[in-house]
């Protein structure tokens, strides 16, 4: 009788590590638990463990700290070192996320082509020719043991509506639902793999036990669709929203492993080999806490130098500020108007010559600014590599813009004012409030959402409808993102392609001292 065969096929999942590599947080220098060195470690055991093991990272990987906002800037002529660590690991396959476009399609294009492993997104193809942008949308590996595994990799199509669409100008998206559908049932039929595996730089739109819906269905997160409505996907490895997720949606296993690099998603599959064919009989799957790994001193030692350069810049003085720009709590900020607010909205305004602007206290681990202001303290506070863009709006994309950002407080019973959950679950969004110069308004919390705006005037009066106003904001608010869609289609009237932590830094560097100031324009009522 012959015996029968067996296989195991471990996958290992990163998503959303943005630009993260050493164990340090970049605003306080201070040890943190994170990291593509303790990937590294993680991955190395699992090496000397396991014959059949997948390294997949699910996208956002080059973008999002001082680190490869220093190296795009000033060392963008060497190697990068994200790539440089994911080809020392050995990763299998890379998927484009939606903030590998934010330094531009050439630093992107020059990851890509200096990665060891394949760049993937199958719904993302040249404008012209409509073929895979980055080249082949899925790869093959077959094992030792003949084990023949299919990875796809697909994008969240939403990136148009937040990204610079110089950027993008070469591009199409076609929804990511009707690719992964085409794609898995092309390579069921000519390549007939024994498991096939989806990575998705995407996140679910709804509950995984209830199918519920957890966020408003932009088109944005669809993986909650693709498990329900395409056929023959065994593993769907997700991202984009940052959460930490595992389990089984319609027999997919799947699993979401944070970000940063804090966690990695890991999924077993146990075969058996029947009738000539490998049939899987369990799936699972967990998450690695990294905090119980240390860093991979080799695969530091790579790109400390990157890191030595980046620590140096970081710490050059800027300029000083006159007062207090130092914020104590975020959610006073926001209900509060906040010098550090203020000077964003200022530097902006300045910079395009619009007299009205808007932007964001993007998370809640900004401090403000210290009295001594380094670069480490501008990059700290504001996190992205936003460009500026004005935008020509009706005085009723203002008002419904308005609208939008109230949304964000509730009052409970005990009138304090609470962030409203739809800003906070599945993933904290505190970036989408925003607070703006220019205009004077009043936020009335006791009146229902939709109709908080009691006050809302420009030059000492009322803002009218249908009149139009120039309005200054970050590239991603201007195309529409965080469902400001009155933002959509708006004539621009100037784009100012200079990042604005240099614009920022340059500003102090004009003007060496900065006063702290606040002029009132805005309150929030609570009674």
């Amino acid at each position: 009788m012959a015996k029968t065969a067996f296989s195991t096929l471990t996958i290992v999942e990163t998503s959303d590590v943005h630009g993260n590599i050493f164990p340090i947080s970049y605003g306080s220098r201070k040890t943190t638990p994170l990291g593509l060195g303790k990937v590294s470690t993680y991955v190395k055991e699992l090496r000397e463990q396991k014959d059949n093991l997948l390294v997949i990272d699910n996208g956002d990987l080059i973008q999002g700290t001082p680190l490869t906002y220093h190296y795009v800037k000033f060392l963008a002529h060497k190697p990068n070192p994200m790539i440089t660590v994911l080809n020392n690991i050995g990763y299998d396959g890379a998927v484009v996320g939606n903030h590998e476009f934010n330094y531009g399609i050439g630093p992107l294009k020059s990851a890509a082509s200096q990665a060891n492993c394949p760049y993937l997104s199958a719904n993302i193809v040249h404008k012209a020719t409509k073929e895979p942008y980055f080249g082949i949308p899925y790869f093959i590996k077959t094992f030792s043991d003949g084990l023949k595994v299919a990875v796809l990799g697909v994008t969240t199509h939403y990136i148009p509506n937040w990204e610079n669409p110089k950027h993008i100008s070469d591009l199409h998206f076609y929804d990511a639902v009707v690719s992964t559908k085409r794609w898995v049932g092309y390579i069921r039929e000519v390549e007939q793999p024994d498991v096939m595996i989806v990575s998705y730089h995407g996140g679910f739109e709804r509950d995984l036990q209830t199918g519920e819906s957890s966020e408003v269905e932009t088109g944005e997160n669809q993986a909650y669709r693709i498990c329900q409505e395409i056929e023959g996907i065994d593993v769907l490895l997700t991202g984009h929203q940052h959460r930490q997720l595992t389990g089984s949606v319609n027999g997919v296993t799947i699993v979401q492993p944070g970000y940063n690099g804090q966690f990695v998603g890991n999924v077993t599959l146990q075969l058996k080999k029947r009738g000539g064919e490998w049939i899987i009989i369990s799936k699972s799957s967990d998450l690695v806490d990294l905090s119980n790994f240390e860093s991979d001193e080799e695969v530091l030692s790579l790109v400390q130098s990157y890191e030595n350069a980046t620590q140096h810049w970081l710490d050059q003085p800027i300029g000083k500020i006159n007062g207090n720009m130092e914020i104590d709590s975020p959610l006073q900020a926001r209900l509060v108007e906040h010098p550090w607010i203020e000077f964003i909205n200022k530097v902006q305004m300045e910079s395009t010559g619009a007299d009205i602007s808007n932007t964001a206290l993007f998370n809640n681990a900004g401090l403000g600014l210290p009295q001594h202001v380094t670069m480490r303290d501008i990059v700290s506070n504001y996190v992205y590599p936003n460009t500026l863009t004005v935008i020509r709006l009706m005085g009723q994309d203002i008002r419904a813009a308005l609208e939008r950002s109230a949304s964000y407080f509730l009052l409970s019973d005990d009138g304090s004012v609470q962030v409203n959950p739809k800003f906070s679950i599945p993933k904290p969004q505190h970036y989408n409030y925003d607070m703006w110069e220019g205009i004077d308004y009043i936020i009335d919390l006791t009146k229902p959402i939709g109709e908080r705006i009691t006050k809302l005037q420009y030059q000492g009066n009322d803002i009218e409808e249908s009149a139009q106003y120039d309005v200054v904001m970050n590239n991603y608010r201007a195309g529409g993102g965080g469902e400001y869609k009155m933002f959509w289609d708006k004539p621009v009237i100037k784009d100012i392609q200079i990042d604005m932590t240099e614009l920022l830094a340059n500003y102090f560097l004009k003007h060496e001292e900065v006063k702290a100031t606040v002029n009132h324009n805005w309150k929030v009522i609570t009674k």
